[in-house]
């Protein structure tokens, strides 16, 4: 369950709400209820051209943790974050990168969702990401590959995906956070076939564990080349202390 905490001071109430006012803001953006779930994504689909924005069937923590480059272990908020799913359509009135859109994303959670938090350092069960003995089994994507990922009933398929962008993804079905100490900086094309792994798979005797950590951290060691292994770690929360329902649009 999570938790909600009041009582923001004024001063870090003021500087969160300057933050707000300081960083660019969409020129138009509508958000609704959510029209229909997206398959296979408990989290929805982020779509990001120049200078727009588009979510689908989208939570508040799956925003938070995109305006803000966090896991959902990283927030500490109500219930609700974590189960209202929104349609979130926004557009700037000139091209913006995605960090632009970051930023204006950061504004627009402040100004319809009333968004204040502040930060706290927390210690806690978490994944380490290192490569496996034996090497990395990733490939380098095309120069012009953009970025997607595409989940199936029995996967997962990546293109042009970063080490950090993949521990933020992975870290959901974990339900743990997930630091990258891979020490790749590039960015790769990997799939990942789950259905050896699962009972009755050829890989099933493998997998130290019956449970869905276990066969996601046998098919990345198998199939990746990268390990996750479990230790204690210093992690930064963000500590909601006001959220609201979203204004009308």
């Amino acid at each position: 369950m999570k938790i909600v905490r009041a009582g923001l001071t004024m001063s870090a109430a003021f500087l969160i709400h300057a933050t707000f006012a300081s960083a660019q803001t969409f020129a138009a953006a509508s958000i609704r209820p959510s029209a229909g779930d997206v398959q296979f994504e408990h989290e929805g689909k982020t779509v990001t051209t120049p200078g727009n924005l588009d979510m689908r069937d989208v939570t508040v923590d799956t925003c938070i943790k995109f305006a803000y480059g966090v896991q959902n272990s990283q927030i500490s908020g109500p219930d609700w974050l974590d189960s209202e799913h929104f349609d979130i359509v926004a557009k700037a009135d000139s091209p913006a990168g995605a960090a632009q859109l970051r930023l204006m994303l950061q504004a627009l959670l402040g100004e319809r969702f009333k968004l204040a938090f502040h930060r706290q350092n927390k210690e806690l069960s978490a994944y380490e990401m290192t490569i496996a003995k034996g090497g990395a089994k990733l490939k380098e994507p095309a120069a012009d590959t953009q970025f997607s990922r595409e989940n199936s009933a029995i996967g997962t398929v990546a293109r042009a995906m970063t080490m950090k962008e993949w521990a933020d993804f992975i870290s959901q079905p974990l339900r743990m956070p997930v630091a990258d100490r891979t020490g790749l900086s590039g960015k790769y094309d990997f799939a990942l076939d789950f259905t050896p792994y699962l009972p009755g798979g050829e890989h099933a005797m493998n997998v130290a564990f019956d449970n869905t950590n276990g066969i996601i951290i046998a098919a990345m060691q198998d199939e990746m080349g990268v390990k996750l292994e479990s230790k204690k770690e210093m992690v930064e929360v963000l500590v909601i202390d006001r959220v609201e329902q979203p204004s009308a649009n």
